[in-house]
């Protein structure tokens, strides 16, 4: 089961440099890449707004 990011991101990169498999990508709000995420919560952990979910 991998993590996806919901509307509620702001973009502010916290998430980005704590991903063990760099799978996190930015933009308007970043986007995880299911196929190469871990489900290791690494990025809901840092997150201010929750916006990483478990799928």
């Amino acid at each position: 089961m991998a993590y996806f990011i919901n509307d509620d991101c702001t973009a502010c990169g916290a998430c980005q440099p704590e991903c063990p498999t760099e799978c996190i990508s930015d933009g308007d709000i970043y986007v995880i890449d299911a196929d190469e995420c871990i489900d290791c919560g690494a990025c809901a952990d840092v997150c201010p707004v929750d916006a990483p979910q478990p799928e």
